[in-house]
Formats: structure tokens, sequence, C-alpha cells
């Protein structure tokens, strides 16, 4: 492994069951030290799975996991019927991590007051709101300064005092040498700051250039060209922008292109057909890699769906 990497994923592969569908498979990942990694992608679309996996929650159904540097985990929902307070909880979680005792209680009581939970302290988890349980999942993640932390949604349910303490908080990890690798839904999270993005799209992970394009995509997949046009003011149902391996662009004549994979494009067609308010597809057409050989005429089109 190289050495500036915390973490890699080589060729790995997760299935539930033996002869269950794959969820990710041939994933290629490097993890490096310091980095701030964004993954993206629809819902279902195993981003959960990847996160899993990178904090070693998970074990690969193949491929390899190599690395394995002191690792903080933020699920993307939290167990609250524990039976701890705030503070039990959090001390017993920075013993796990490594905490003398004394620290463990001092971390704890820090990290409460940053996200603003100090006063939930001795409440039981199992009476608190799904923000302040929130609260206490993050700062359990961040107690022992971790040299990897892995966040699934963790924004999610915070209010917007916490979400900037969890904002800060990466940034300090993150100059600290450690390494963060986050999934949210909201786009603009941390927008510009990440080093790196991937989107997870069918079961590979692409990687994501500056303009929204996918560096990793195979150039010898057959894609499907979709050209759709929306009802006035409508956005792109964000499922198909996912499942994109470039940046949905813009015609001359107003339509929205999209190139996906060819095995989900049927999907794709579905998510444009059925999103509220449905979108037309004007044309589809399926195109082999350019050093295919294969005459235009191999290719087919659809229209107006």
């Amino acid at each position: 492994m190289e050495r500036d990497l915390a973490v890699r994923l080589e060729g790995v592969g997760r299935r539930y069951g033996m002869a269950g569908p794959w969820v990710l498979r041939g994933v290629d990942l490097g993890v490096r030290a310091g980095a701030l990694i964004r993954v993206e992608g629809a819902n279902g679309t195993g981003k959960s799975t990847l996160l899993r996996l990178v904090a070693g929650i998970d074990a690969p159904s193949e491929g390899r996991v190599a690395g394995r540097p002191r690792t903080a985990f933020v699920p993307e929902r939290f167990p609250a019927a524990l039976p701890f307070t705030a503070y039990g909880y959090l001390t017993h979680m920075g013993r796990v991590h490594g905490l003398e005792r004394g620290a463990a209680g001092r971390r704890a009581t820090e990290w409460l007051e940053r996200f603003g939970a100090a006063g939930y302290a001795r409440t039981p988890l199992s009476e608190l709101s799904k923000g302040s349980s929130q609260k206490v999942a993050v700062a359990q993640a961040l107690l022992a300064d971790p040299d990897l932390l892995v966040l699934d949604e963790a924004w999610t349910g915070l209010d917007a005092p916490a979400r900037g303490e969890l904002d800060r908080a990466v940034a300090e990890r993150t100059a600290a040498g450690g390494s963060v690798v986050f999934v949210d839904h909201d786009p603009r999270r941390l927008a510009g700051v990440a080093d790196e993005a991937y989107g997870v799209v069918g079961t590979s992970l692409n990687h994501r250039t500056q303009d929204g394009t996918s560096a990793d995509a195979n150039p010898q997949a057959p894609v499907v060209i979709i050209e759709a046009r929306g009802p006035r003011g409508a956005d792109l149902p964000p499922q198909a922008a996912a499942r994109a391996v470039d940046a949905p662009l813009v015609t001359s004549g107003g339509t929205i292109r999209l190139t996906v994979p060819e095995p989900h494009s049927d999907r794709t067609l579905r998510d444009l057909l059925t999103a509220r308010p449905p979108w037309h597809v004007v044309a589809v057409r399926r195109e082999e890699p350019e050093d295919s050989g294969l005459p235009a005429s191999g290719r087919q089109e659809r229209q107006g769906r």
C-alpha cells in the first residue's frame, strides 16, 4: 500500500448472501492521510455499504481492504435504545477508543458542550430527541481524535449550530492529518472543500472530476444517451442525475441530455417518467464504445416516450 494512504480498497465487492445481487463490485479506492472525500449517489445505490467497508464495520465478499487506522464511524441510524445516559455512553465509548477514564469523561463533557447538548448529559439515551441523539452519535466518533472519520449522513437531524460545529470538527481532523470520508444528502455540504468526490453508479465507484464527470467510467462499456424535457422550473430527478457518467447537458433545443450506463437506462427512464410532474423523454440512443468498430447502423434509437 502506498505510504500516504490510510486505507485502500482493492477490487472490493459486496453482496449479501451467496447468491444475492452485487451491491458493489470492482471498487478501487485509496484514502490518503489528511484527505476529505465525499461519496455521492442516489438512495439505495450502496453508499452506506461502501462507508461500512471503509470503516471496517463490514467485510468485503471479494477483494481486499488494506490498512487499518484508528477509525470512528457515525452510522446513518443511531441505536438510541441503549442503557446509558448521554454522558455515560460517551464515557464508555471513550474507554472503547482507548482513553483513560478521566480523559474519557473530560472529552465527553467537551463534545457535549460543543454540540450544545450539555444540558442532556444525565438524560437516558432512550429519552433524547432525534436531534439530541444525533449529537451524541457524532460526539462519540470525535472523542479520541480518530485517524479515519467516516460519516454516513451525520449532519441529518442536527440543528444549524451543531451542523456548523461538525463542519469545524471535520476541518480540525483533516488539518491534524486525519482522513474523513462522508456522505450527505445536501450537495452544498462542505462544497468546494472536499479533496475528492466519488459517485456510486450501479455497482461501481466512479471518481468525479471538478466539472462533475466521471474520471473512472469504463470507456469500453455501452452507454445510453437520454434526452428529456422537464416541466417549466422542474429540477432533474436526483436519482436520474446520480446515475449519469457525465454531468447532465442542456442542448440547444432546451432538452436535458443524460449519458448513463446501459444497465441503468431503464431505471433512469422510469425515474423521469414517474417524476411528479413527469418528464417527457424526447429520444433514447444506445452507443457502443468509439473504438468498438461497429458501424453507425449498429446504434439503436427510440423516439418520443
